[in-house]
């Protein structure tokens, strides 16, 4: 018997332990806009999928791309799941929640594009991509190859291993807000040497928002015999695309951003001939060797969390993904075509649909980062999120699908203000 509010054991969805709110913009769906792009520009429904949001209404919050709320029915599965289990945890969450993670791990796989049995439920994307970095094995004076704009903890990984087996990271410089794909495949072509046994690329860089080509990278190691590890944590759900669109043989994401999963939620993608040989951060047993749930062996887990992935697949098919991308870049444009005429304004991602979907990094000469998230967190109740590198920095703006206009446009006149007259 499923309690998770999608299926009961006749088969009837279960609509008793439903949020209302889904069952509105259920019924919003019918008169919604079957193109996505003017779909996009819907107030009415959108308005309708905020009102499935338990949101502080005085706070604008722009760092979706950290970690996004989940809508209520969300929220609402894993509290009964929650409730359920601790009656009797050994019994409840152990023979009935924890078997629900087959019916979670189908509904991911097919998301991905992906068999059932190449997919891991994980708690990050930290803990996915740790396991690829760790688990593939090298020798010493070996190469793992990455960039100056990969994500802090996945350096740390591969530092980790310079200490502690003496292999080696090589990072290369990607541009900025690359004016074409050619130019990142192309960074990343040279500086592949002959002790080049690993490639970790990033789908969506999180300081920037950047969409890279990945099935160029892809195709690139495997024309070289090197693995190619995808960080994904900023990619799936945030706009369409699947496995094979990729070519891609290992992958992590995170469910916490924008499939807007509860907070501690990953995937982890291996093609099914290469788990056998792909070591798991915490030890299974021999028997699991070529079994992908190797991967979910981290001892006492809470079942609740990963089930409620299910309510969140539900509300982002509901939504569609095409209608769901459309509109992140719709609320991006919104912002960034206010400042386009701004000579002090820098925005350090390429603003086309095909470099980049809801992110954005902007900044304003002569106003320092820390002071611009702190005027907008203390003048105007807005989270943003402050990037500081060696070669650029900047806000990094990211809305959700409950983001209004009117908090964007908010937004935009701000940073014109601080553009024209400073932080007034």
């Amino acid at each position: 018997m499923s309690i998770s509010g999608n299926q009961v054991s006749d088969g009837v969805r279960d609509v008793s332990f439903r949020d209302d709110s889904l069952s509105l913009l259920e019924k919003q769906m019918g008169s919604a806009d079957a193109d996505p792009q003017s779909g996009a520009h819907d107030e009415d429904f959108w308005k309708a999928v905020r009102r499935a949001f338990a949101i502080n209404k005085n706070l604008t919050n722009l760092n979706n791309g950290g970690c996004s709320p989940s809508p209520r029915v969300v929220i609402e599965c894993f509290k009964r799941q929650l409730d359920y289990a601790n009656q009797a945890p050994s019994y409840y969450m152990w023979r009935h929640l924890d078997p629900e993670i087959e019916g979670v791990r189908k509904r991911l796989a097919k998301l991905f594009g992906a068999d059932p049995e190449e997919v891991a439920i994980t708690r990050n994307t930290s803990e996915s991509l740790m396991t690829c970095l760790f688990g593939l094995p090298m020798n010493p004076g070996d190469e793992i190859l990455t960039t100056n704009q990969d994500y802090p903890r996945m350096i740390n990984a591969i530092r980790q291993r310079e200490r502690r087996e003496g292999i080696r990271m090589v990072q290369v410089d990607v541009p900025v807000a690359p004016r074409t794909s050619r130019e990142v495949v192309e960074a990343f072509e040279k500086g592949i040497t002959d002790r080049t046994k690993i490639i970790l690329a990033s789908h969506v860089v999180f300081l920037t928002g950047e969409i890279y080509p990945i099935h160029d990278i892809c195709k690139l190691g495997r024309e070289r015999g090197i693995p190619v590890v995808i960080d994904g944590a900023h990619a799936i759900s945030h706009f369409p695309y699947k496995r094979d669109d990729l070519g891609c043989d290992y992958y992590g994401t995170s469910l916490h951003k924008w499939l807007m999963a509860p907070i501690g939620t990953g995937m982890l993608y291996v093609r099914r001939p290469l788990i056998e040989n792909l070591w798991a951060l915490m030890a299974p047993s021999e028997s699991q060797d070529k079994d992908i749930r190797k991967f979910e062996e981290i001892g006492t887990h809470q079942a609740a969390v990963h089930n409620a992935i299910g309510e969140a697949l539900d509300f982002h098919e509901m939504l569609g993904g095409d209608r769901k991308a459309a509109r992140l870049r719709y609320l991006k444009s919104r912002w960034t075509d206010r400042l386009l005429e701004f000579e002090n304004v820098r925005f350090h991602t390429n603003l086309s649909p095909d470099h980049s979907g809801a992110i954005c990094t902007v900044g304003i000469d002569g106003i320092k980062v820390s002071d611009l998230c702190s005027w907008f967190e203390t003048k105007h109740q807005t989270v943003v999120c402050g990037i500081e590198h060696p070669h650029f920095s900047g806000l990094r703006i990211s809305p959700q699908v409950y983001t209004s206009i009117e908090e964007i446009d908010r937004f935009a006149d701000a940073m014109v203000v601080a553009a024209t007259k400073g932080l007034v």
